[in-house]
């Protein structure tokens, strides 16, 4: 039989106060006096115990078990996949990857690292975790293809309140899955268990990326001259940016839950959030192999106003002209009911494009052509022109 003993040290406090109180009385004091021994006898060794128990890791809040576990349950997904090159399994100091590249003259290293900003607070609501890992490595390798890179390996970091291994096992699952759409290695990572700084339902995540190109290869803008043509690859919503703003509008202003369909969307509130952003590498690669692109660009946090010119020089300047793609429905539900501006919106979300890439007028069908048989919506939505002063670096007409 067990006893909760702050139970018994409460019912002690009562009657430390009937006794000392005021009123004395003898006979509690002689009830109280039987009770005492009497729990002395019958529970001594439960009252030693609680008195002298250590106490623990797992006390704290972390649990090294469940990180153990979490171990078993990934450990085939990172093997899943293993590319040329690799040199260790997951579960070492560190990862480890070869330095040869008998393809390249003159290889350089091309790292990227981001998150996946609030679009996990989606996913928690949505108790939906197995995309959002494909966000993760989507927004490191698509940085890092624009150099003309090829993604090379991944390292993941998840934090956690509290360590769920089946949560933390499907986030890694998504992540294994982004990691072979882009043709890299899932190398290593870290779990860290931090309760106090995290609620124990609450998790984060950190990505790293790195490829490899050669020198004379590297993509930079500095070649891009006026007359070029700019073709923008589809989007498949929100991607990974402006998630404040589209939880202000779906969730704040219209009330709505991840369950509801509103007219006009298509789908319901939490898969239309959580599809996970499109990564470019392999029809990039493609491309890479016969087209050699002026500049390219991943249209993340910012939209087209801030990321096209990070790949122009200041004297040129990008002209875009409206209405030339696709546009996915969730940005005009969000414009309109949350009677956003056009220009905030082409600088908050993608609105459709997520990827630009800058190449000669002569090569625009060419370019368009692979890109297609590659699996692309690709379409010209522009050309680059001269900028005079005070001219802004992109226009919409």
């Amino acid at each position: 039989m067990q006893i909760n003993i702050d139970y018994l040290y409460a019912y002690l406090k009562v009657y430390s106060i009937d006794i000392y109180g005021k009123k004395k009385n003898k006979n509690n004091q002689h009830h109280l006096t039987l009770f005492v021994l009497w729990i002395t006898l019958v529970y001594k060794k439960n009252i030693e115990g609680y008195v002298k128990k250590k106490l623990t890791y797992k006390d704290s809040g972390v649990n090294i078990d469940e990180g153990e576990r979490l171990v078993k349950l990934i450990s085939p997904l990172a093997k899943s996949t293993k590319r040329k090159g690799v040199l260790s399994d997951i579960g070492g100091f560190g990862a480890l990857f070869s330095g040869k590249f008998k393809d390249l003259k003159d290889p350089v290293l091309v790292s990227a690292t981001d998150g996946v900003g609030t679009k996990l607070l989606i996913a928690k609501t949505a108790k939906k975790h197995d995309t959002i890992g494909i966000d993760l490595v989507a927004m490191s390798v698509n940085d890092i293809i624009t150099s003309g890179a090829e993604p090379l390996f991944f390292l993941d970091y998840f934090s956690c309140g509290k360590l769920n291994a089946k949560t933390a096992s499907t986030v890694i699952k998504g992540i294994a899955k982004g990691c072979k759409d882009a043709g890299c290695a899932l190398i290593g990572g870290e779990t860290a268990e931090m309760p106090g700084l995290y609620s124990p339902d609450e998790y984060d995540l950190a990505g790293f990326a790195v490829g490899v190109v050669d020198k004379k290869k590297i993509i930079t803008g500095k070649d891009t001259r006026p007359g070029d043509v700019i073709i923008g690859l589809s989007s498949s919503g929100l991607h990974s940016n402006g998630y404040s703003l589209a939880r202000q509008v779906f969730f704040k202003k219209l009330k709505l839950k991840t369950t509801d369909k509103p007219k006009g969307l298509g789908a319901s509130v939490g898969n239309v959030l959580l599809r996970p952003t499109r990564i470019y590498v392999k029809p990039v690669l493609e491309l890479l192999k016969t087209i050699r692109p002026k500049s390219i660009a991943h249209i993340t946090g910012g939209g087209f106003t801030e990321n096209i010119p990070r790949v122009l020089d200041k004297d040129l300047r990008a002209i875009i002209t409206k209405g030339s793609w696709p546009e996915p429905s969730v940005f005009k539900f969000i414009r309109t009911n949350g009677n956003i501006a056009e220009s905030e919106m082409l600088r908050t979300f993608n609105c459709g494009i997520g990827m630009t890439i800058i190449v000669k007028k002569t090569e625009a069908e060419k370019t368009l052509d692979i890109l297609r048989k590659a699996g692309e919506k690709a379409t010209q939505i522009g050309v680059v022109e001269k900028r005079q002063a005070r001219q802004k670096r992109v226009e919409f007409i």
